[in-house]
């Protein structure tokens, strides 16, 4: 029973995490950007990095559920944070389409930062997980998959970085995918990129409209990529 109970609870926490990475994102997108300007060991590692600070996030929102609620202002601030970066990101791909040759790396993505540094940086200003997994953690909570034994959060959280890295894949070799097939013409990729950033900021500040005229989002919605 333990054993069916344990692969249950990993399941689970991979299936959530893997869903939820397949929405467009600042993560998932910047993944397929940094595959394609340097490569899929950067592109991994940019990846990794992003899933040891969202394992973090998730440990939070399992120990500190009642912190979490009592600090909705900060995470509106962390939200504003995560809209700009994603309009910068989307500004420096189509300055990099606009020059002579469109090969020049991204401005920003292809900075001397060590990608697993880099991940790191960028999913702990993301604050659109915290709230997606404290949502779900108490869904699960609920209806009684997820314990509260320290057994039950390890397994729990093994799955999680397990579906997350699973998602970051598809999008890795879903850009070295489509590089190959335009060749070297690295102008088309950072315009595709460009619009990429530039349709998720614009849901997300659809997303954060949404919410201040409701009060509140739905704790358990996706949370865009997280």
């Amino acid at each position: 029973m333990r054993l069916r109970h344990f692969t249950k609870l990993f399941i689970t926490g991979m299936s959530i995490s893997f869903m939820g990475t397949l929405p467009l994102g600042t993560l998932n997108v910047s993944a397929m950007q940094i595959s394609v300007s340097d490569g899929m060991k950067p592109a991994f590692l940019f990846a990794i990095g992003a899933m040891f600070v969202e394992i973090a996030y998730v440990r939070i929102s399992l120990s500190a559920m009642d912190w979490v609620r009592r600090h909705d202002r900060l995470f509106r601030w962390l939200e504003r944070a995560t809209l700009a970066i994603i309009a910068a990101l989307a500004v420096a791909s189509f300055i990099a389409a606009g020059r002579p040759s469109g090969a020049e790396k991204h401005a920003i993505l292809s900075d001397s930062m060590p990608r697993f540094l880099l991940g790191m940086l960028m999913s702990a200003v993301n604050p659109l997980q915290i709230p997606f997994w404290f949502g779900w953690s108490s869904v699960l909570f609920t209806r009684g998959i997820l314990g509260t034994g320290p057994v039950d959060r390890n397994i729990y959280i093994s799955g999680i970085g397990t579906g997350t890295c699973i998602g970051f894949g598809v999008f890795i070799l879903g850009g070295r995918w489509v590089a190959e097939r335009i060749g070297d013409n690295q102008r088309v990729v950072h315009i595709v990129v460009g619009i990429l950033f530039a349709l998720t900021a614009v849901l997300m500040a659809g997303r954060m409209m949404r919410k201040r005229k409701t009060g509140a989002g739905d704790a358990g919605q996706s949370a865009g990529g997280h």
